[in-house]
């Protein structure tokens, strides 16, 4: 049951803009899934679902194969509007982005693999990445607005 619901949560996510677990969730009963929202959050990390700029300018779910330094390409297009700030706070460098931008910008930001970055966390507009320590904030900073101004976004 687990390996059918799986398909058709990726079937779901690829044919239709999903912005939220809820909405997902609501789409899976409709087809017959007796899920709850914990269930759908599990498959989600189990998935590897990511949010990524949808049709209507708002995140989506998207299923993506594997995190490479082409993911990061594939995505820019939502750095162009989406990242408003970057700047070193200590060992975290804090970037605000445009309103439900921030979790597309930070699985752009992951995709990158920029030596120092530990991880990303996003909320609305705002990432805070864990730099491994403050001494390489600044370094790891200026690498990730050079990167997103190589790739056409943030700084343009």
């Amino acid at each position: 049951m687990k390996a059918l619901r799986q398909r058709k949560i990726i079937e779901l996510v690829e044919s239709s803009d999903i912005e939220t677990q809820e909405e997902l969730a609501s789409r899976l009963r409709d087809c017959g899934y007796d899920v709850t929202q914990a269930t759908v959050s599990r498959d989600i990390r189990e998935l590897k679902l990511d949010k990524v700029p949808g049709s209507r300018g708002r995140a989506k779910y998207a299923a993506l194969k594997e995190y490479d330094s082409t993911a990061g390409k594939k995505y820019i297009g939502a750095l162009n509007e989406a990242v408003l700030s970057i700047e070193a706070a200590g060992n975290i460098i804090v970037i605000k982005t445009a309103s439900g931008m921030a979790m597309a910008v930070a699985s752009v930001v992951d995709s990158m693999k920029i030596d120092g970055i530990m991880g990303c966390i996003a909320g609305d507009d705002t990432i805070m990445c864990v730099v491994k320590s403050a001494s390489e904030a600044v370094t790891v900073t200026n690498e990730l607005s050079v990167r997103l101004n190589d790739y056409g976004g943030y700084g343009k």
